[in-house]
């Protein structure tokens, strides 16, 4: 299994990026999705996360109204769609998955509980 991140650059406080992660060894609409984050000297802290069939998502309380998750079954790939950006979310973002047996469940905050996550990407605002 890869999941592989990418489409992070160095950004000015404000602007915008939009992150993918492409999966490919498993079954990606037997997975729900979930983008965390890792910023120098801190814990992997969850950022969003998808269900099955795209339409139920959860949004960690710092970055709502702001960072919009998606997914592509087609394509195998989510996405993390990040307007407004501060400086503090400098990081490297990862993308992660979790095999779910009901469609619309959404996965949890703990990065603990997914099965697989891959190479991450790194974003950097600047003020």
């Amino acid at each position: 299994v890869q999941l592989q991140a990418f489409g992070g650059a160095l950004v000015q406080a404000g602007g915008s990026l939009r992150l993918s992660c492409a999966a490919s060894g498993l079954t990606f609409s037997t997975y729900a999705m979930g983008w965390f984050r890792q910023g120098l000297g801190n814990e992997r802290e969850f950022v969003a996360a998808i269900d099955r069939s795209g339409g139920g998502n959860h949004y960690a309380d710092s970055v709502k109204g702001r960072f919009t998750i998606s997914r592509d079954n087609a394509k195998n790939t989510v996405y993390l769609q990040m307007n407004s950006l501060k400086v503090e979310e400098t990081a490297v973002y990862y993308c992660e998955a979790r095999r779910m047996s009901y469609y619309f469940t959404i996965p949890g905050t703990n990065p603990g509980a997914y099965d697989y996550w891959g190479q991450g990407t790194l974003v950097t605002v600047s003020s």
